[in-house]
């Protein structure tokens, strides 16, 4: 079998075999050093194998009949998500199934402790760290096609304009009938397709926009850089999302923010909260737009204001980065009797609760029980009210691994590529002014650095010279030229 190769979108430039050993090595020492660790305890394998074949209590309601539908990342197996899109008279029903993991994880048994350490499933550019044994994460708890399997199915009602009007949650048996990926959605949207299911979920998605328009949502469009495997290579790019999944979105959004709303009248749950922007820090963004030729009317919200800046204009690039000051404090708020004090996602801009990935993230699959209990008017169970409190502790940790492995992987690809041409110059636009200089975006490849020395202004051209590129360490070093 060949070795894998790298290359740096958009070019096609090879690097050598042992150049991509060392990155290889280098993504394996980044999990180690975070404690990333590809073997399941052999206990906890067990359990996932056995509930596996034989998983208990499975819902008496039969949905089967409805032909849901998955969208995802081309490839993936770990399927959390279907749906089932209709018109309601001026507007639509969804019904919205989440694997129900819950029947899969027995609480305090080996596989729960292991889940609450891991948090997470993490995504590294070679393989994947899954929060779940894969015997259930891509196989018996997975919504595959043509697979029978037991689930949370959100039933949600918009009315004509996109506002949600009804929200239920049961537990049902669903079948998916299609797997599908974004960019084949989108290409059918394009070429003018008249598939329904299609057409709704574009008009649904452009629907809910318009709501989180209103309410004063925010979404920074920031170029997403990230290394992904490719056939016979890894890539590293900034990938710009298609509407279609920004569609989606939209869905997953209008779930969790119809959980956040049970949780709050059941007087128990856990919110996924940030706080709003300080009167301060809005001042201040608004001097950095205005030292950046941004025209900012008085009466538009920070929200719409963001999401209309341009990401190919590298005056609002730089602008998009100073504008992650606005978007911190963001975390987990348990409750459980007393309604807490900061309830909302200021992003968001209402409550807001994860409740729809339980595959591969630890906070849903609890979140999904007290939803369902409220809704049935049932008891939650002492065990998921007793883990509650820990779970803001256990994701803000995993949370944190994941953002140094994304940071790691990525510095170690960049120095991959640019290995070998130290000395060269090269086009940057400076984002953000830090402590020790600056942070760049190359202008001509998908690398995002740091320059030490003299500053320049924010969105400034300039040229950067490289002086260092060590795979092993995953370290690039730039200088003002």
């Amino acid at each position: 079998m060949p070795h894998p190769r790298v290359r740096l979108a958009p070019t096609d430039a090879d690097i050598p075999d042992e150049v991509l050993e060392a990155l290889r090595d280098r993504f394996a020492a980044v999990r180690a050093e975070l404690g990333l660790s590809l073997d399941y305890p052999a206990d906890a394998l067990a359990d996932a194998e056995q509930v596996a074949a034989d998983p208990p209590a499975l819902p008496d309601r039969d949905e089967t009949a409805l032909p849901f539908f998955t969208i995802d990342p081309p490839g993936t197996m770990d399927l959390d998500q279907a749906m089932h899109l209709e018109r309601d008279g001026d507007g639509h029903r969804i019904r919205y199934a989440i694997t129900d993991v819950p029947t899969f994880v027995r609480l305090g048994g080996n596989l729960d402790r292991v889940t609450r350490e891991r948090g997470q499933t993490l995504y590294c550019p070679d393989l994947r760290v899954p929060l779940h044994p894969e015997v259930l994460s891509e196989a018996a708890a997975s919504l595959l096609p043509d697979a029978v399997r037991p689930a949370f199915v959100w039933d949600l009602r918009l009315d004509g304009s996109g506002e949600l009007v009804g929200a239920h949650l049961h537990r049902a048996m669903v079948r998916s009938v299609e797997r599908l990926d974004y960019a084949t959605v989108q290409a059918a949207i394009d070429a003018g397709t008249d598939d329904q299911r299609f057409l709704l979920l574009k008009e649904v998605g452009e629907r809910r926009i318009a709501q989180e328009r209103t309410r004063g949502g925010a979404s920074l469009p920031m170029p997403e850089q990230q290394v992904t495997a490719r056939d016979d290579g890894f890539i590293l790019e900034f990938r710009p999302p298609v509407p279609a999944e920004e569609w989606n979105a939209q869905i997953s959004l209008l779930t969790g923010m119809a959980a956040a709303e049970m949780m709050l009248d059941a007087g128990m749950g856990v919110l996924r909260t940030m706080p709003a922007p300080t009167p301060e820090a809005l001042q201040w963004f608004r001097r950095a737009a205005r030292g950046l030729g941004a025209e900012w009317p008085d009466d538009l919200p920070y929200g719409e204001f963001v999401g209309r800046l341009d990401r190919t204009n590298p005056r609002h690039l730089a602008l998009i980065h100073e504008a992650t000051a606005l978007f911190r404090g963001a975390g987990y708020t348990v409750f459980d009797g007393e309604l807490p004090e900061q309830r909302e996602h200021a992003a968001v801009a209402a409550p807001y609760a994860h409740v729809t990935a339980p595959l591969r993230r630890l906070v849903d699959r609890f979140g999904l029980v007290v939803c369902e209990a409220a809704c049935r008017g049932g008891h939650v169970p002492d065990a998921v009210r007793a883990a509650l409190p820990e779970l803001p502790a256990l994701m803000r940790d995993s949370d944190r691994r994941a953002r140094a492995a994304e940071r790691a992987f990525a510095d170690a690809t960049e120095a991959a590529v640019l290995l070998g041409r130290e000395g060269e110059s090269f086009g940057a636009i400076v984002l953000e002014h830090t402590d020790k200089g600056m942070e760049v975006q190359l202008v001509d490849l998908p690398v995002i650095a740091r320059v030490v020395g003299r500053r320049a202004a924010l969105g400034a051209h300039l040229s950067v010279r490289l002086d260092l590129a060590d795979v092993g360490a995953g370290a690039v070093s730039f200088s003002y030229a």
